[in-house]
């Protein structure tokens, strides 16, 4: 097996594979809200241990999965122009 290949010898690299992105943002996100939704159902338990950050890393989780969202629909409308 050899690590370095001239031009000539090299293949033609695939074409890229279109994927929906947007369903696999929507699971995550799905799963970030079924975790607040648990971790609020046990708010006390979490406060009293201090791990009340761990509320806020969920909401941070579900923020970011909507920016990634709102993100991958306008690049998905831009490329389709």
């Amino acid at each position: 097996m050899r690590i370095w290949l001239k031009d000539s010898e090299r293949r033609p690299d695939p074409e890229p594979v279109e994927t929906d992105d947007r369903k696999a943002m929507l699971v995550g996100i799905g799963l970030w809200v079924l975790g607040l939704a648990v971790l609020l159902i046990f708010i006390e338990p979490l406060n009293a241990a201090g791990n009340l950050w761990w509320l806020w890393t969920a909401v941070a989780g579900l923020v970011l999965g909507l920016i990634g969202l709102i993100y991958t629909h306008v690049r998905r409308g831009k490329r389709s122009r």
